[in-house]
């Protein structure tokens, strides 16, 4: 299977109702799915399973916080980061910014298409841990944040 007929179904699934595809033809077996929001994860807890596994911030480095869950917004595909809507824009979010539910954190380039990823929930941001235009990964903490 040619690389054209995957980017063609690729894009007959973004266009349609179908959360998940999968397709068999030979050997080769391709399986498709939509996600409507980004995942968020508690620490140390990957979003999927993966064969590349995201770097893990020590635990003995950061003292334990009981009181306060640490919470990342991930990328829910591989694409390129972006994190203003046009080069001149200034950022949608920065560090110390309080987001609402729904609210657009950043752009998520994927096959020529933007994704605009949102928050599931209020919170405050605390880290930007990807720089503009970086290549990222399905899963891949983007942003650390506090739920308020």
């Amino acid at each position: 299977m040619d690389l054209e007929k995957i980017e063609g179904l690729v894009k007959i699934i973004e266009n349609s109702s179908l959360t998940e595809f999968t397709l068999k033809e030979g050997d080769l077996k391709i399986t498709m799915s939509k996600l409507d929001h980004p995942p968020i994860v508690a620490a140390g807890m990957p979003a999927a399973p993966s064969l590349a596994a995201a770097p893990a911030e020590p635990a003995a480095a950061q003292p334990a916080e009981p009181e306060e869950e640490k919470l990342f917004i991930t990328s829910p595909i591989v694409g390129t980061f972006y994190s203003a809507p046009a080069p001149d824009a200034p950022a949608f979010v920065k560090v110390g910014d309080q987001v609402k539910n729904g609210q657009t954190v950043c752009i998520l380039e994927a096959m020529k298409l933007m994704n605009e990823i949102q928050s599931e929930f209020d919170c405050e941001i605390e880290a930007v841990l990807v720089s503009n235009e970086q290549k990222v990964e399905y899963g891949q903490p983007l942003f650390r944040v506090r739920k308020l």
